[in-house]
């Protein structure tokens, strides 16, 4: 089961839906025009992460609104971003001590 709902993180997309729930949820069209994407591939998207739990819908009308079913999972989103950018700055960090070590060896 954990498996199955990080499999959510592995797309890039994904990952930027989850974002856009992050305030709060959010009509179909309104994540098309915040996200930029096509309705169709939000689509597909939003039925991934529902299929896994990690969204739930809301009808009104003919409008669908998307919500995260766990707040927590933003949460969880935050830690993993946390960690790669500590690893990036880590990694920056490395290359410039490298470089300044050839330029003064």
């Amino acid at each position: 089961m954990h498996a199955q709902v990080c499999q959510v993180f592995t797309s890039p997309k994904r990952l930027e839906i989850l974002d856009g729930l992050r305030n709060g949820e959010c009509s179909v069209g309104a994540l098309v025009k915040k996200l930029r994407v096509s309705q169709a591939n939000l689509s597909q998207h939003l039925t991934i992460l529902r299929e896994k739990g990690v969204v739930e819908t809301r009808r009104d009308g003919t409008t669908i609104y998307y919500s995260l079913a766990n707040p927590r999972i933003i949460k969880a989103f935050d830690i993993i971003r946390e960690m790669l950018l500590e690893k990036l700055t880590n990694q920056g960090k490395t290359a410039k001590d490298i470089l300044s070590t050839r330029k003064t060896g």
